[in-house]
C-alpha cells in the first residue's frame, strides 16, 4: 500500500530545490522526498485512469522509476507538478495502447461535470450523469482524457497544452471540438433512449 509520508522538517523545501539538491548531490534522501511528496497523488491518477490495482501500483513505480532517470531533463520553466502528471499520464495512456483498454472511466457522481454542464452545452432539462457516461465512452481517448483533464483534474490550458505537448490555442480548439463532439454524443443518447 502507498503511504504519504509524516516525517516533516522546519522548512519544507520547494519541488525545485529538492530537484537542484538532488541532481548536484545525487543524494538519494532528495528524491525520496519527492516521492514521498507525490506518490499517493501519482498512485491515485494511476488507478483513475487503469482502474486495475496491481497495474497502478505497478504504473506509479515506473512513473518514478523513469522520473528518477529523467529528472534532469526537467525544464524551469513548467511546473515540477505539471512535468510529473504528463509523465504519469503517456504512462498510463502507453499502457491502454498497448493492452487495447479502454480506460478514463469517469467515477462517482461527476458534479465537476454537473458544473461544467453549461460549458459543455448541455444544460438542457436535467443533465443525465448515465447518459453523459455513455457519451464519454464514445469519444476517443485523447478526446476524453483532454476533457478529463479539464473538468474533472481542473487543469489549466497551459498545463494541458504542456502535457498533450501543443500550443495553448491547439488546447482550446481541441477542447471546443471535444466539447462540440460529447454534446452530439450526450443528445444521440439522449434521443434515443
Amino acid at each position: 500500500m502507498i503511504e504519504p509520508s509524516t516525517h516533516t522538517t522546519r522548512r519544507t523545501l520547494s519541488d525545485e530545490e529538492l530537484i537542484r539538491l538532488f541532481l548536484t548531490s545525487r543524494d538519494n534522501a532528495h528524491f525520496e522526498r519527492l516521492y514521498k511528496r507525490y506518490v499517493v497523488k501519482v498512485h491515485q491518477k494511476c488507478l483513475t485512469l487503469i482502474k486495475d490495482p496491481v497495474l497502478a501500483q505497478d504504473l506509479t513505480q515506473e512513473v518514478f522509476y523513469k522520473l528518477h532517470q529523467k529528472l534532469d531533463t526537467f525544464r524551469q520553466s513548467a511546473r515540477f507538478s505539471t512535468w510529473l502528471y504528463s509523465i504519469t499520464y503517456n504512462m498510463c495512456m502507453d499502457q491502454v495502447r498497448i493492452s487495447g483498454r479502454n480506460i478514463i472511466n469517469l467515477h462517482g457522481d461527476m458534479t465537476e461535470f454537473e458544473d461544467a454542464s453549461e460549458d459543455l452545452m448541455l444544460d438542457e432539462g436535467e443533465l443525465s450523469i448515465d447518459m453523459l457516461r455513455s457519451a464519454l465512452t464514445k469519444l476517443k481517448l485523447d478526446e476524453r482524457a483532454m476533457l478529463y483533464m479539464k473538468y474533472l483534474d481542473n487543469k489549466s490550458i497551459r498545463d494541458i497544452a504542456q502535457i498533450f505537448e501543443i500550443n495553448e490555442s491547439a488546447v482550446k480548439m481541441r477542447l471546443m471540438r471535444c466539447r462540440e463532439k460529447l454534446r452530439k454524443k450526450y443528445f444521440q443518447s439522449l434521443h434515443f433512449n
